[in-house]
């Protein structure tokens, strides 16, 4: 696949998580995916199944979208800078519903293997992500 191709199999990936068709992973993510950023919360299976897992949590707490800013392609690596926006809507593990809107900030790495999604590393704005749903005071001691 050329990058033009593979730029595009990433940005179909956020847009069909966006839509909250999670069945599409099948056709866009090998199954023994591997995800090297450790999981937001424990109990997630590896491979595919484990993102649909993830991104399903997500879907139902935090319905909304992802806004690729910026996206680089070399090779079978494409690099996506995006800005995930959403409402917390519903509990997640240990966190209940805050109602509060939540914005976060992403740089992914994505690398394509025969048309598909297989390894991802990604650096998150986890510490602002926490912080506006009141699980760690932000600076200042006041919640966000």
């Amino acid at each position: 696949m050329s990058t033009e191709e593979n730029k595009a199999l990433v940005r179909r990936f956020y847009r069909e998580i966006d839509e909250g068709n999670l069945d599409a992973m099948d056709e866009l993510v090998v199954e023994d995916y591997q995800d090297h950023s450790p999981p937001l919360f424990p109990g997630i299976a590896p491979g595919r199944e484990g993102l649909k897992q993830a991104f399903r949590l997500f879907w139902d707490a935090t319905p909304g979208t992802h806004e690729i800013e910026d996206q680089i392609a070399e090779g079978d690596k494409v690099v996506t800078r995006l800005t995930a926006r959403g409402v917390h809507e519903r509990d997640l593990p240990g966190i209940p519903a805050t109602g509060k809107p939540i914005t976060m900030t992403a740089t992914v790495i994505h690398r394509i293997e025969n048309g598909k999604l297989a390894e991802k590393w990604a650096e998150k704005d986890l510490l602002g992500f926490l912080q506006q749903l009141g699980v760690i005071p932000a600076p200042g001691g006041a919640p966000q």
